[in-house]
């Protein structure tokens, strides 16, 4: 049984308990796209969240204006109130332009949002996906519990494992191996505490409504590694947990394509170069990239050990390949386009949920020729 400890807490599964945690005093944030709309594993997740009870749900949702009123029809069918932010509405977007805040979007962004509704009202936030097919009810408390023991915050990890293969292939990847080379080229304490969590790139996490208000987010795909360093600077390594969630089956991505693991590799990519440059790390990316290529390598035959040991099915070939795809977005990071800390912003939670409110009483009617299934 493994309960090895990491440069930050790390608290295991030996057990199989629900650990006591401040779920009363707590908003859980689901963040979801028409993607995850009545699927089998979002039906799964807001199912169980209404027996773990906490204070307040927010879903943050982003989707189309024939989409919507839909999906809060189909949101209303569970067992306890959700509050929905539509987070690309109308009123929302002219909000955002208004302040100064046009420019990317997507799952940051929607976060960003949710958590400033949150943390005005709760004294803990929690956060995590909507496609986990595995979802059980010890998630949330499991996320707490580092906060009611006085960490600032918690991380979730868990083994990729589904269909007798591995999966996590972004962070087993590019994110592991590239860590490992950047390690390699700079010895720097945000190195060893990106490097410290298990699984740096799970969406489930939990901080305190301070934390929360303190922190900027990469507005898409950075938006995790982005959070951990905003994490480093407020709460280090002394102030940071992480959980284990046991084995999560999710829903798979395709490695190209406009929503694929290289789109994403590049802004999570750019948001950890974006740490690196915060921290006054100067980085040859040339150098790097070479020795990302000769890591990721080595530790594919490392996972294809591993996966022969637990007689799992393993493409080498097609593990290879990838890390060569990934290798391409290893670059300088672009213009800064995080979003500020809620303790800064030019706007106010109340003004997100009324603009919120609004475009969705602005939304099409569901019943105007808007089919429910795609």
């Amino acid at each position: 049984m493994e309960y090895v400890q990491e440069r930050i807490a790390t608290l295991h599964d030996l057990t199989g308990a629900a650990p006591d945690a401040p779920t009363g005093r707590s908003a859980v944030i689901v963040p979801m796209t028409d993607r995850e709309y009545a699927g089998r594993a979002a039906e799964r997740v807001l199912s169980t969240l209404a027996d773990v009870d906490p204070a307040r749900v927010i879903v943050a949702l982003r989707a189309p204006p024939e989409r919507v009123r839909p999906f809060r029809e189909w949101l209303d069918g569970f067992d306890f109130d959700a509050d929905l932010l539509w987070c690309n509405g109308p009123a929302v977007e002219s909000l955002l332009d208004d302040r100064g805040l046009e420019g990317d979007h997507g799952k940051g962004r929607d976060v960003w949002l949710a958590l400033g509704v949150a943390a005005a009202d709760s004294e803990f936030v929690v956060v995590h996906d909507a496609d986990a097919k595995s979802y059980a009810p010890t998630h949330v408390p499991r996320l707490l519990a580092p906060l009611a023991a006085d960490y600032s915050f918690s991380k979730g990890y868990y083994a990729r494992v589904e269909n007798g293969r591995l999966y996590g292939r972004l962070y087993r990847l590019f994110v592991a191996p590239l860590l490992r080379a950047l390690g390699d080229a700079d010895h720097d304490p945000v190195l060893d505490y990106l490097d410290a969590f298990r699984y740096p790139l799970a969406g489930e996490f939990a901080m305190t409504a301070g934390l929360a208000r303190s922190v900027r987010a990469q507005p898409s795909w950075g938006l995790e590694i982005g959070t951990l360093g905003e994490t480093f600077d407020r709460v280090g390594f002394e102030g940071s947990a992480q959980v284990d969630l046991g084995v999560h089956e999710h829903d798979h991505r395709a490695v190209s394509g406009a929503d694929g693991l290289s789109g994403m590799a590049e802004q999570v990519g750019a948001a950890l170069f974006r740490v690196l440059e915060d921290q006054g790390i100067a980085v040859d990316y040339d150098a790097v990239r070479e020795r990302y290529r000769e890591v990721g390598a080595a530790m594919v035959d490392q996972y294809a050990a591993d996966a022969a040991f637990n007689e799992l099915a393993f493409d080498r070939t097609a593990e290879r390949e990838q890390v060569r795809t990934y290798a391409e977005a290893i670059s300088a990071p672009g213009p800064d386009q995080r979003l500020p800390a809620w303790r800064d912003a030019p706007l106010s939670p109340d003004e997100v949920v009324d603009a919120a409110e609004r475009a969705l009483e602005s939304a099409p009617d569901s019943s105007d020729g808007v089919a429910l299934d795609d």
